[in-house]
């Protein structure tokens, strides 16, 4: 499981398991919501982070707050 920051403070990233999940932009944010608000994870802060740029953007910012698999 990966490390990362959050509000500076170093945390465990919290598993994301996207395989066999359509990769529609909507569908991966859904996902995300479920895990950042089941880990307590500022979802307006990183759903604001990823909605700001393209589709590869998208997958970078999951990948920076989350485990994804």
């Amino acid at each position: 499981m990966g490390v990362g920051k959050i509000n500076n403070i170093e945390q465990k990233k919290p598993v994301l398991k996207l395989i066999g999940t359509d990769g529609n932009a909507f569908s991966l944010l859904g996902k995300a919501k479920v895990v950042a608000k089941k880990n307590n994870m500022n979802w307006e802060e990183i759903s604001k982070e990823a909605m700001n740029g393209d589709y590869n953007h998208l997958l970078q910012t999951l990948m920076k707050y989350f485990e994804v698999e």
